[in-house]
């Protein structure tokens, strides 16, 4: 089960951080393209991103945006808003960490986290902004029910 999951079924504060890694495939943007219908040549033929001086072709933004819901997921993290500053492309098989920390929070679970996601060379390719809602006392008993459980519909054990 989840450590981050188990986290928020305790309780969350501000200041505490959670970071997860992926590293992006070429399949990983032709699943996104047919789920989003973002097919930009930016990110199939090779022509497109050089003349807009990348190396070659790039992940789609939102797709790398994508990590940070794998934290809020798991935290409960009810979001209200998100902004995002695209640094850096980000190149089929390059390694992402998503750095998420949690800024503010107020009595009534209302928050705002940081995110910063960096390559495998500690460069910053996105930042993101988020608001929203934490699991207040009702939603961290569920959370603890459901670890109790075995957390069964999680399929992320880390």
């Amino acid at each position: 089960m989840s450590h981050i999951r188990k986290k928020a079924a305790g309780g969350l504060e501000a200041g505490e951080t959670f970071s997860v890694s992926r590293t992006f495939s070429e399949l990983d943007v032709i699943q996104f393209a047919d789920i989003s219908r973002d097919y930009n040549p930016v990110h199939f033929d090779e022509r497109f991103p050089k003349v807009k001086n990348f190396d070659n072709r790039i992940c789609h933004g939102l797709l790398v945006a994508s990590l940070l819901t794998e934290i809020g997921g798991q935290i409960g993290w009810l979001a209200s808003g998100m902004s995002f500053e695209f640094r850096k492309p980000v190149y089929f098989g390059d390694t992402i960490r998503c750095d998420f920390t949690i800024t503010e929070m107020d009595v009534k679970g209302r928050a705002k986290a940081e995110v910063v996601f960096t390559n495998e060379n500690d460069i910053i390719v996105l930042e993101a902004v988020l608001t929203g809602i934490v699991p207040g006392v009702r939603e961290k008993k569920v959370l603890k029910d459901m670890l109790a459980e075995g957390d069964p519909t999680n399929k992320i054990s880390l």
